[in-house]
């Protein structure tokens, strides 16, 4: 998939889970950052590629990439497995609650959007012809439907035609039949609970 179909299946899983698992409190500061996590979130799996927007985003980050990418094992291995969302869960858990003031962001709910964008992209890439190496470091690909060439080829024609305009088309009726619970999301930030 495409940074584009990534940052809009993020958006989508995070609005769907938070309709299912409403936080109990949040704030206006909580509420962007857990949006912005989200993005990076879904960008996470790719910073195995020189390409990523993350590098970008980071002072240095062209150096940085040079450095890091190689602790990835090459595309689509330890960051699109079981071993790498644990990895991350584990190493953000950690690092959140440290580098966020928890006075006016809650790094839970950042967290849990961060994991949202990042397992997104899995089950996003999960249905591209390559599949995913999830018991890395074993080479078994894992993918939906089972057969390959069933499956969407990245930046082609069906992502940019289909799939991309079947999330927004999914996000408008998932939104319009899930008011309340989102409505009453968005009083949290305004009520300042």
């Amino acid at each position: 998939m495409t940074a584009r179909t990534h940052d809009l299946f993020a958006f989508a899983s995070l609005v769907t889970v938070s309709a299912y698992y409403p936080p109990t409190s949040l704030n206006l500061a909580t509420l962007f950052a857990a949006l912005v996590g989200c993005v990076i979130g879904s960008l996470i799996p790719d910073m195995d590629q020189a390409t990523n927007r993350l590098w970008d985003l980071v002072p240095g980050g062209d150096y940085a990439g040079r450095v890091f990418r190689p602790l990835f094992l090459g595309h689509r291995n330890l960051s699109h497995s079981a071993m790498g969302v644990y990895l991350i869960y584990q190493l953000l858990h950690w690092l959140l609650p440290r580098f966020l003031n928890s006075v006016f962001i809650d790094p839970q709910i950042v967290l849990s959007a961060v994991m949202v964008g990042f397992v997104s992209h899995l089950l996003a890439d999960g249905l591209t012809e390559e599949g995913l190496p999830l018991f890395f470091p074993f080479k078994l690909k894992i993918g939906f439907p089972p057969i390959s060439s069933w499956r969407i080829t990245t930046g082609r024609w069906f992502e940019k035609l289909v799939v991309f305009p079947g999330l927004v088309l999914y996000l408008f009726f998932f939104a319009r039949s899930n008011q309340d619970q989102l409505v009453r999301i968005l009083k949290l930030v305004t009520s300042g609970v």
